[in-house]
């Protein structure tokens, strides 16, 4: 059996660090991740998939990433539920990352791309320095040529 997931998409908002009662750091964001066709009046489409990451990438996360990066993804989906205030059980989908990525460094965003705050701290190797997803050679941004940031305010999320 196989449980392996690889997303490329852009934060939905800044990541939310937590620390377990033992002391585990927590990290909770959303990624959005366009969809591979456009839908009938030739837009494209996006899903909001929830991802959590633990320990020290979990901080690492929340440290350097900001609503807007460009962020790779490596995991497994899970499936948990829990019982709601109101005695309802509650399904929730999400990645449980073993590797993020960093798809873009700090001083990006000073040049024209990505939204979120400009920041002089310390930011991961650039993608040509990053190990590349799928065996593939090329270090070019497929994302390059778009150069908007992707402003989605909380009210047009599903959850």
């Amino acid at each position: 059996m196989l449980n392996r997931v690889i997303l490329i998409g852009r934060l939905t908002r800044d990541p939310e660090l937590r620390y377990t009662p033992a002391g585990v750091a927590v990290t909770q964001f959303t990624l959005a991740v366009d969809r591979p066709f456009s839908n009938q009046q030739k837009e494209r489409e996006a899903d909001f998939i929830p991802v959590v990451v633990w320990r020290q990438q979990a901080e690492h996360c929340a440290n350097y990433l900001r609503k807007g990066r460009l962020a790779a993804v490596e995991g497994r989906m899970q499936v948990r539920n829990y019982d709601n205030n109101e005695g309802r059980k509650v399904y929730v989908t999400e990645v449980v990352a073993d590797n993020v990525r960093f798809l873009e460094s700090a001083n990006s965003q000073n040049q024209g791309g990505g939204g979120g705050a400009a920041r002089d701290e310390f930011a991961p190797p650039a993608p040509s320095q990053n190990r590349s997803f799928g065996g593939a050679r090329n270090n070019q941004d497929p994302f390059s040529d778009d150069g908007k940031p992707i402003d989605i305010s909380d009210d047009d999320l599903p959850f």
